[in-house]
């Protein structure tokens, strides 16, 4: 079974988004935008997951759910 968490980041000059135990990205885009957009996309096609959004130094910047998935969080927001 595989994991329904992904990430955004930077590789060399593209942004790409990657399931959290995958060997390859997922997408791939010019723009960190266009790579959570299409990563959003394809998962609110499929099971949702939960995709981190991390900046150029690698760092989380944000995390965000897509339905279906259940959101982790029992508070409102």
């Amino acid at each position: 079974m595989g994991s329904d968490e992904y990430n955004v980041f930077k590789d060399g000059d593209s942004w790409v988004g990657k399931r959290q135990d995958g060997q390859r990205a997922t997408v791939r885009n010019d723009t960190q935008q266009g790579a959570y957009d299409a990563l959003r996309d394809r998962l609110a096609d499929g099971k949702g997951g939960e995709i981190s959004v991390h900046g150029t130094n690698g760092q989380v910047r944000y995390k965000n759910t897509i339905d279906p998935k259940q959101d982790p969080r029992s508070s409102k927001g």
